[in-house]
């Protein structure tokens, strides 16, 4: 269902692969979807901070 919804919000893109089974989907990122590549990035940054931060 997420994935749907990312469809739906173009943020992915699927695509169908038919030619013989079994059926192949494929998703990926649209230009606009590449757009949440440094808000991704600083989150996980953010969290690793975090993480060693805990440690010490």
């Amino acid at each position: 269902m997420q994935l749907k919804t990312f469809e739906e919000d173009n943020l992915v893109k699927r695509k169908v692969y038919t030619s013989k089974p079994p059926l192949k989907v494929e998703y990926s990122l649209t230009d606009f979807g590449k757009t949440l590549i440094p808000v991704i990035q600083s989150i996980a940054e953010w969290g690793v901070q975090t993480v060693e931060n805990q440690k010490k």
